[in-house]
């Protein structure tokens, strides 16, 4: 069944409060344009999972276009890209083969169907009260054990940077180390910065104790 949910994650579609950071990821297998896809099957890696309002529409074909030429990135970098919307998989596929007909540009990952609405539903970004069954432009960056480290909504009008996209999954990943927070517009290679940690706080002989770099990166 398109968009069925393992039974521990029923309740999370029902619940009251929208997903979180820090929330596990509902579960949930899927048709898409590479198959039956299930979120179980990310595990030990990291994941962006991102929807998308409708196919054959400006600005999603143009993130699509962005997320496809930097796909090759996040795959260096050990994170894996899957794409949601409500329309179908017949939709789907044609709209990938639109975009490699007209912009020469080959989609490399999988875009999930959900027409019965249970996967964004489970994901907060509609609920019952919703006028229509478009999605947000919603990401989630997913770490190995299936936990939400980072979420972003974009409305409908406006397009979400893919380059972005790519540096927030190379920071979380970063950071998850547990041994440096990343500064303000990180990239990989750029100086860390040292959590605030009990000795950091009673060593306040440096004026700059509170923001200090990591002598390594």
């Amino acid at each position: 069944m398109t968009g069925e949910l393992h039974s521990d994650t029923r309740s999370a579609s029902a619940a009251p409060r929208p997903l979180r950071i820090g929330d596990t990821a509902p579960v949930f297998s899927a048709r898409s344009t590479q198959g039956q896809v299930h979120l179980g099957d990310y595990r030990g890696r990291w994941l962006v999972l991102f929807s998308h309002p409708a196919d054959f529409t400006p600005v999603c074909t143009s993130e699509f276009i962005a997320l496809a030429r930097l796909a090759p990135r996040f795959d260096e970098i050990g994170v894996a890209l899957l794409g949601l919307s409500v329309d179908s998989l017949f939709s789907h596929m044609g709209w990938l083969r639109a975009i490699r007909g007209a912009f020469n540009v080959e989609v490399p990952f999988p875009v999930v169907e959900d027409t019965s609405l249970v996967i964004s539903r489970a994901y907060g970004m509609l609920d019952e009260t919703a006028q229509d069954s478009s999605t947000v432009r919603a990401s989630y960056f997913i770490d190995p054990d299936g936990i939400v480290r980072a979420i972003s909504w974009y409305p409908m009008s406006v397009g979400r940077s893919a380059r972005e996209m790519l540096r927030l999954a190379a920071a979380l990943k970063r950071a998850a180390a547990g041994d440096a927070v990343t500064p303000e517009g990180w990239e990989p290679g750029d100086p860390v910065l040292r959590p605030l940690t009990d000795e950091t706080l009673v060593s306040n002989d440096d004026p700059a104790w509170f923001c200090r770099p990591l002598d390594r990166s």
